[in-house]
């Protein structure tokens, strides 16, 4: 048996992707059809951090598909401190069938990985948030309809070059879109990751920029991604922060230099003022949560595709 993991978002190649994005879209359409899809088995779900959408979507998602969910916080496990990651690892695998980790080291991911004889799916890290990238592109795929019209389209990302962004990076390289990285000096996104996705744009189409000015930076743009500039575990420099990226809000001026029928993206949560204003939040531009309905659906055809080609 080989174990298929989502560590990164490369850990699937482009046709894997596009197939887990038309079982999604099944899944959106006609969920009763998969309501057995992964009867008796169980996930567990690894969270360091707090969550919304990662623990609903996951747990609702497996639920839905049949299957059983095992939320495990801190306090239950105490990760890789009470006793070691790989042990984690292989006691897991010996009682359920699946992982998913919300974690703050890269690292953990991998060791999780590197000793489970599982599926183990990366629900965030320091380095990447590949299921989020995934729902993000699905919403633009379901969106346009036609998969090969996301080789044509121009996607802007606006603010700090964290773990969301380097996922799109990477998932740009894989479907060949143009991808636009508008951040303030020093805060770009990771270099290794930036290299990858560019590598894997000059094979499908794609391309990956970068832009210091968000006006020039949406002048062209389908749609209009933002985050938090502060994340979890970079409170200390909130203050800081709020100054330097003042000028990249998304904001209704910054929308008005956009094309007319660009789209505002955002994974949540919103720190509305901040990185964006309330009123572009609630604009009809908006497709924000779509985004994190598509969450939900992204998530239970990547645990259905990752169990079947593990057996």
């Amino acid at each position: 048996m080989t174990k298929r993991d989502l560590r990164t978002v490369i850990d699937l190649n482009r046709d894997e992707l596009l197939t887990v994005f038309q079982l999604a879209a099944e899944m959106k359409e006609n969920p009763l059809q998969f309501s057995k899809a992964l009867e008796g088995k169980t996930m567990a779900m690894i969270n360091e951090k707090q969550s919304l959408r990662t623990k609903v979507t996951f747990e609702a998602g497996i639920q839905q598909l049949g299957g059983y969910a095992v939320y495990l916080t801190n306090q239950d496990i105490n990760l890789g401190k009470r006793e070691p990651v790989k042990d984690i690892a292989r006691n897991l695998s010996r009682w359920v069938d699946l992982v998913a980790a919300r974690v703050y080291k890269q690292a953990t991911v991998m060791e999780l990985a590197k000793y489970s004889s599982i599926p183990v799916i990366n629900a965030l890290s320091d380095e990447g948030h590949p299921c989020q990238a995934m729902a993000d592109l699905f919403t633009i795929w379901d969106f346009v309809k036609k998969r090969e019209e996301l080789r044509g389209f121009n996607l802007t990302f606006i603010g700090d070059g964290n773990n969301v962004c380097n996922s799109l990076i990477l998932i740009a390289g894989l479907l060949g879109f143009h991808l636009t990285v508008c951040t303030p000096a020093g805060y770009e996104p990771n270099p290794t990751m930036t290299w990858q996705g560019r590598e894997m744009s000059h094979d499908w189409g794609g391309a990956i920029t970068f832009e210091l000015d968000p006006v020039k930076a949406v002048a062209g743009a389908d749609a209009i991604y933002t985050d938090v500039w502060t994340s979890m575990g970079q409170e200390e420099e909130t203050e800081k922060r709020r100054e330097v990226f003042k000028p990249y809000q998304v904001n209704e001026a910054l929308l008005e230099k956009a094309p007319k029928h660009a789209v505002v993206m955002h994974c949540l949560p919103a720190h509305r003022g901040e990185e964006i204003t309330d009123g572009v939040m609630e604009s009809e531009r908006s497709v924000v949560f779509e985004q994190a309905e598509n969450r939900l659906h992204t998530q239970k055809a990547l645990m259905k595709f990752l169990v079947d080609a593990s057996n």
